[in-house]
């Protein structure tokens, strides 16, 4: 079985992040998938951001380890996420405007239609930290499923390693090596794999949509913090997930909030003149910009 397997690494280069990375790239690589590093701290964003689209459409599984800074991922990974995915990617937009294609209608809303997007991929996430608690590394798979959602990426396998607190120490951590190159096996394994067939391989979670712990509570009402599946609290504390098409990871949601972004524009388009009108008082405000 032939794949390709897409690292991006976001941390120092050759750091502990990347050294996890390469952990899990050479143990897809032996399951014969074809593998490939890429470095963020080598893109140059903007002007870098479409030659990385063009690697993330191609492969067939893409696999992101970041540190962990201030309890969440670095800034230039959200930066890379916000110039590429996003409506741009989202599988169920691509399918609404294709539909209207079709149909010969002409597209409400002006999106790219990469037809790429829809090619069945999956992904994996590794997040490294230093600190030994859970408070302050609780944010970062949650932000990193961010990367996934859009492209109806399936997150096949994530893992976060703490106790990496200075340069490269993560090569103590023989669990921790192990663990990495146990994702890289699970990843090749799924690599190409439908949304539906690929399996999850990784640790368990309280949401059965993203696994991932972290939760919004309003009483007794449940709602996954990182995807927004729903729920109810249980006598016993345990959650009873009640509704998991409202998880953005479904194509049911997806698709809800594409009629949504239709639904907007339309209206909007009637009410132009009434926005650019209103918009013009707040046109020539004092801008304080730094010398050039």
């Amino acid at each position: 079985m032939t794949g390709q397997v897409l690292g991006l690494g976001c941390g120092v280069p050759g750091g502990s992040a990347e050294i996890l990375l390469v952990e899990a790239l050479r143990a897809a690589e032996a399951d014969g998938a074809t593998v490939e590093l890429v470095r963020l701290d080598e893109l140059r964003l903007p002007e870098d951001a479409d030659w990385f689209w063009e690697r993330l459409v191609a492969c067939d599984a893409w696999v992101v380890s970041a540190p962990i800074i201030s309890r969440t991922v670095p800034g230039r990974l959200k930066v890379l996420a916000d110039l590429l995915l996003g409506p741009n990617a989202d599988a169920a937009i691509i399918q609404g405007l294709l539909e209207a294609r079709r149909a010969g209608a002409e597209p409400v809303v002006p999106f790219r239609v990469d037809e790429r997007v829809l090619r069945p991929r999956v992904a994996a996430f590794i997040a490294c930290g230093g600190s030994l608690t859970t408070q302050w590394k609780a944010l970062a798979l949650p932000v990193m499923h961010t990367l996934a959602f859009s492209m109806h990426l399936k997150v096949v396998d994530q893992l976060v390693v703490d106790g990496a607190g200075t340069p490269r120490s993560v090569v103590l951590d023989d669990d921790a090596l192990r663990r990495a190159a146990a994702l890289g096996h699970h990843v090749a394994s799924q690599r190409g794999r439908p949304w539906q067939e690929a399996e999850y391989l990784g640790p368990p979670g309280a949401c059965p949509m993203c696994r991932l712990d972290v939760v919004v509570l309003s009483g007794r009402d449940v709602e996954c913090a990182t995807c927004g599946a729903r729920g109810r609290l249980a006598d016993d504390f345990a959650v009873e997930w009640t509704d998991l098409t409202t998880s953005v990871i479904s194509m049911d949601e997806k698709r809800d909030h594409y009629v949504e972004i239709v639904d907007t524009a339309r209206r909007h388009a009637g009410l132009r003149d009434v926005i650019d009108e209103r918009a013009a008082a707040y046109a020539g405000f004092p801008v304080t910009r730094p010398a050039p």
